[in-house]
């Protein structure tokens, strides 16, 4: 259920994106492409609490705030509600209809077939 919670911000991230005028290739590889080859790598090897420990100033205060407040309604609201109601098949249809699945998968045969990793 956790992977559909962060799905589910990542395309309200990319709608409010495309809302604002941005551009799907520069959406898809500012937010998706870089979350999933260098984000996750990187605080998966590192933690999460070594990269807010290296942010700016404001990003680290900002984090440390409204990080567990996040965190607390994600879990005791966003996820109750989800466990309550059935699967939306409507929305699950306009995720699976959604414009930037194409513009990933031109984006993707564009890139070189490397993997990235971190290593210490």
């Amino acid at each position: 259920m956790t992977a559909g919670i962060y799905c589910a911000l990542m395309m309200a991230q990319v709608d409010l994106l495309i809302e604002r005028g941005h551009r799907l290739s520069e959406i898809c590889n500012e937010s998706v492409i870089e979350a999933v080859d260098s984000l996750n790598p990187y605080m998966h090897y590192k933690g999460v609490a070594y990269m807010v420990d290296n942010c700016s100033t404001t990003a680290r205060l900002g984090t440390r705030k409204w990080g567990p407040r996040f965190d607390h309604v994600t879990m005791q609201q966003v996820l109750v509600s989800l466990w309550s109601n059935r699967i939306d098949q409507e929305m699950i249809g306009k995720f699976l209809d959604h414009p930037v699945h194409k513009a990933l998968r031109v984006c993707a045969s564009m890139r070189p077939s490397v993997d990235i990793s971190v290593v210490g």
